[in-house]
């Protein structure tokens, strides 16, 4: 028996060589307003590549009208940064797709993570740390524990939050936990999509003496009982089995709902079924009318 189809062999997604390409040659896919130019990060970024250069290079696709030119997938900061410091070339990487947006929902922005893996870079570099907290306008001391971000955070909790805006106090709370806890509170977090200080010691305080690191180390819960605490993580390990429950049937219980509500909106357009249930089922009427509005409010948005 032959095979009717053949494999098709996996192409690259990036060209293997970095490019040193001309800025000028390079098209942004928009224009980084003033009011960007203006913002902290932005001078944080800006002071970042002033003191240290590059660390990441720009992402690019050739144009297929014009093979010389390029456009800017990924980098429109730094693009717009090296252009303002008068340079005249980047070094790029070359993308062999040209859907931007399928590249940058996959990549990382300027996190908390990513901002500790840039650090981690430019001191193997040699860059003193002086000089790498000038350029991210922090102390010593703060770029120290940036250095030391993930220290006693496990792997699957760190990929859960590496493109996530969490607070360095946020990851000193998650070290006060177990491995299997930090990705409990990790999986929360994004779950809610809530990663302030305040959420993280809600957890870690919903948390049991099993699951934390030091256990005989009392929580730091001021005006909170030993009762209340208990409740907590009662409370806690319920709503974690809850939004096990709601991720599984999400999709499913959407798609009959908004299946459901548009059958309702062509039964109550239909004249002759919204007399009949005017005679006969007026209790509905109200009901489905609201469902109706429900539609439209939706469609309109």
């Amino acid at each position: 028996m032959t095979r009717s189809k053949r494999t098709r062999p996996v192409g690259l997604a990036f060209k293997q060589e970095l490019a040193r390409i001309a800025l000028d040659s390079i098209c942004p896919l928009y224009a980084v307003q003033k009011e960007t130019k203006e913002t902290v990060k932005y001078t944080q970024i800006a002071a970042s590549v002033r003191e240290v250069g590059l660390v990441e290079p720009l992402v690019v696709t050739s144009d297929k009208s014009e093979p010389d030119n390029y456009m800017l997938l990924d980098g429109h900061l730094r693009h717009a940064i090296l252009l303002d410091m008068g340079e005249k070339y980047a070094l790029c990487q070359i993308s062999t797709d040209d859907e931007a947006f399928t590249y940058n929902k996959r990549i990382s922005r300027l996190a908390t993570i990513q901002e500790h893996k840039m650090i981690l870079m430019a001191v193997r570099r040699g860059v003193p740390e002086e000089r790498l907290a000038r350029a991210l306008n922090i102390n010593i001391k703060t770029l120290q524990e940036k250095r030391r971000l993930l220290d006693g955070i496990c792997p699957e909790a760190a990929e859960l939050l590496k493109d996530k805006q969490v607070t360095l106090t946020s990851f000193r709370i998650l070290r006060k936990m177990k491995p299997l806890r930090q990705i409990e509170a990790a999986e929360l977090m994004v779950t809610m999509n809530k990663y302030t200080v305040n959420y993280a010691r809600s957890l870690l305080a919903a948390t049991p003496e099993s699951q934390l690191v030091n256990p005989d180390k009392p929580k730091a819960s001021k005006g909170v009982s030993r009762q209340q605490l208990e409740m907590m993580e009662r409370e806690s390990a319920n709503l974690e089995r809850e939004l096990r429950l709601v991720e599984d049937t999400y999709g499913t219980d959407h798609l009959d709902l908004v299946l459901a509500r548009g059958y309702v909106s062509k039964l109550i357009s239909n004249r002759r079924i919204a007399r009949y249930l005017e005679m006969h089922h007026t209790e509905f009427m109200p009901e489905f009318e609201k469902i109706t509005e429900t539609e439209a409010l939706t469609s309109r948005t």
